[in-house]
């Protein structure tokens, strides 16, 4: 096997498993899947839910955005950066609702770079989350 080393970062949401944020072989960086749980409170943006367990806020938008800010700060703590993603897999929970507002927000965060990406939509996620991204960066830039 070849070595590899793995990265947690402390500002980004707690895996809710038995795994790392990210692991690096050679120059290549694969990311776990991240979500947009914040990673101070483990709470979801733009999600709220009433005592009954019904959702009275839900804000995909929200979401998107901090999905990005998680991936952003994985990154920093393997020693990449945003331009350094060469793939970008996404699963939605809700494709038809959410992929047009994804799609908008991506735009606004690979302007410069334009990584290849897949999107998948599925039934659900670990966590009440509607959006996880699945990244691979090259670690020292793609120029």
């Amino acid at each position: 096997m070849a070595s590899s080393e793995k990265f947690d970062a402390h500002n980004a949401p707690k895996p809710v498993g038995l795994y790392p944020h990210a692991r690096r072989v050679g120059n290549l960086l694969f990311l776990s899947g991240i979500g947009p749980r914040d990673p101070r409170t483990d709470g979801v943006p733009g999600l709220q839910r009433s005592a009954a367990g019904n959702y009275t806020e839900f804000d995909f938008e929200a979401q998107a955005h901090s999905v990005f800010r998680n991936v952003r700060a994985v990154l920093e703590a393997s020693g990449a950066r945003w331009e350094d993603l060469v793939d970008v897999t996404v699963f939605l929970t809700n494709m038809e609702r959410d992929f047009h507002i994804f799609n908008r927000v991506y735009a606004e965060y690979f302007k410069d770079n334009q990584p290849c990406r897949t999107t998948v939509g599925i039934d659900r996620l670990p966590t009440p989350i509607a959006i996880e991204l699945k990244c691979i960066a090259v670690v020292g830039g793609t120029d």
